[in-house]
């Protein structure tokens, strides 16, 4: 089973890793997905009904289950990043990344001094409670996936410059957003929406990247590979329990229908 910390080198060698979005902000559910398989969980602060208030015992929850956990914050700031990554996690989703300025901006947050602005704090969860000394703390820096989400025409016209830049491990692919921006709300197989998936591939495998993207279909993993996309989200925590309870609903429902109706016996 693959440690945690080596999820950025897996991914910067081209390794393919699966991982779902946690947006119910609950630690068991979150343990729950980490021992399923998946390679990253996503604990999302952007649309989650998760907080910095829940995201420790999520991040606690997911230790020794094999997957790596990644924290999206809800826009680029560099407290909210920091916070993340001295509660322990090992990676940090930005979404709404449209400059190269603004990529550069996120992987200062993301490294210690000299190659960022992270703040040293040697006793935090992130630090090991103190056992990372000032000697190796920058050591630190290339274990941290930096993800940027692409979710507008803009970063896609960048996507090239934003992939050029040294910390940026991921571009990913929000659906949602970029359709909707992109006028077509939805429409995943529309030739604009598959083109701006191929030219963020190519810029990603040109620099040595990865490409990500939120899988709607399964059938689609096919285009999205052949477009050179190695790193997939799958689901999430809230669609896989409402899917199974629409599943178990519907399964009684259908074997029960052939039953009689039990008339209630008249009292005395």
């Amino acid at each position: 089973m693959p440690h945690p910390a080596d999820l950025r080198a897996r991914v910067l060698r081209g390794d393919l890793t699966l991982g779902t979005f946690l947006n119910l902000g609950s630690a068991v559910v979150a343990e729950i997905c980490g021992l399923a398989g998946f390679d990253w969980l996503l604990l999302d602060l952007e649309h989650g009904a998760g907080a910095e208030a829940t995201v420790l015992h999520e991040l606690q929850a997911t230790s020794g289950t094999g997957a790596a956990p990644v924290v999206r914050v809800d826009r680029l700031d560099r407290l909210r990043i920091a916070r993340a990554l001295d509660l322990g996690a090992t990676g940090i989703m930005v979404p709404r990344l449209e400059t190269p300025d603004e990529a550069a901006e996120v992987v200062r947050y993301l490294r210690y001094p000299p190659h960022g602005v992270r703040g040293v704090a040697l006793g935090t969860r992130g630090t090991g409670y103190g056992r990372t000394g000032h000697d190796n703390v920058v050591d630190l820096n290339a274990s941290i996936l930096g993800v940027v989400q692409v979710e507008s025409p803009t970063s896609v016209e960048n996507a090239d410059a934003i992939a050029a830049v040294d910390g940026i491990d991921v571009l990913f692919v929000g659906p949602s957003d970029l359709t909707h921006a992109m006028g077509i709300p939805g429409q995943l197989d529309h030739p604009s929406y598959r083109s701006a998936i191929g030219n963020v591939g190519e810029a990603a495998r040109r620099h040595g990247k990865a490409a990500g993207v939120l899988l709607w279909r399964i059938e689609d993993t096919d285009f999205y590979g052949e477009a050179g996309y190695t790193f997939f989200g799958i689901s999430s925590d809230g669609a896989f329990i409402r899917q199974a309870a629409i599943d178990a609903v519907r399964s009684f429902r259908e074997r029960s229908a052939p039953l009689k109706r039990v008339t209630p016996r008249a009292a005395g």
